[in-house]
């Protein structure tokens, strides 16, 4: 079927790829794959990096330095950072070429505090300050709602809960989110019916996705929200990634190339995956 592109925000994430590769990927390689990704102007978005502690992601060390080697001159493709205190916001800040702020912010207790090590009401507080420092640099924070569709430790879950924490993250000014899958548990119907809900209850808000997902079932769930209103789809070349922080035998992202194709993006694909090989080799 045809969109028209601008009805769809497609994010690759190689930040989410690398993350939890263990080997040490130079400073250079991964600006020229990033390169790549912008050359090819298919993306909307590009989750390139994160200003978080070197100690908790060491391969995201160098993501300053990465941003110094891009070339975004006279591209439309928009770059995202993650942050995760009031620290990495103001390092982040003082780049113009980054559009948005990535704020992690779990509905679980157990994962907020394993992913942040700090607590939902101190990662709440985070968030108000890090959108003043957004908001007094001229960048736009989006909240991914980590274990949006349930979690695995037993910690208090319900759809209204998803919807009661998005209000209130809207009322600091807020309008960027994305339900993130984050165990690859959701089954569709949990799809359809969250993403109507969250939609049907604030359409003046952009929710998107971010799926962890077997590679078989990556399809069915871009179709699944999709068909509840979603707009904006986050995946990673060949379903490199997924969250290291959740559990030891998490899955992959969604192949961006099943996003390029669902969603008839043309670009040479090989080449954005031969990219990919070279970087992780």
């Amino acid at each position: 079927m045809p969109y028209k592109s601008e009805e769809i925000i497609l994010v690759d994430c190689p930040r989410d790829a690398i993350q939890g590769i263990l080997h040490p990927i130079s400073t250079q390689k991964k600006a020229d794959h990033i390169n790549k990704l912008l050359e090819s102007e298919v993306f909307d978005w590009i989750d390139f990096g994160s200003f978080v502690s070197p100690k908790a992601v060491p391969q995201l060390s160098d993501t300053a330095e990465v941003l110094r080697l891009l070339n975004i001159n006279n591209k439309s493709t928009k770059l995202l950072t993650i942050v995760v205190n009031e620290k990495g916001a103001d390092a982040a800040s003082l780049f113009p070429e980054i559009t948005y702020l990535g704020y992690p912010f779990s509905i679980s207790e157990s994962f907020q505090k394993r992913n942040t090590n700090v607590g939902i009401d101190e990662a709440f507080s985070r968030l108000k300050n890090i959108n003043e420092i957004a908001r007094n640099t001229s960048k736009e924070v989006v909240v991914y709602i980590s274990m949006a569709f349930g979690n695995p430790y037993g910690d208090i879950w319900s759809q209204e809960l998803v919807v009661n924490w998005i209000g209130k993250i809207k009322a600091l000014g807020i309008k960027e989110f994305s339900l993130a899958d984050t165990t690859a548990e959701a089954e569709i119907s949990d799809i359809t019916t969250l993403f109507k809900k969250c939609i049907h209850e604030f359409p003046e808000l952009r929710i998107g996705s971010h799926f962890h997902s077997k590679k078989e079932d990556s399809l069915v769930k871009i179709k699944a929200a999709y068909a509840a209103g979603c707009r904006k789809f986050d995946g990673a070349l060949m379903g490199y990634g997924g969250c290291p922080f959740a559990k030891d035998d998490l899955v992959g992202n969604i192949p961006s190339e099943d996003l390029l194709d669902f969603f008839e993006r043309k670009t040479d694909i090989l080449a954005l995956k031969n990219s990919f090989i070279h970087l992780i080799s």
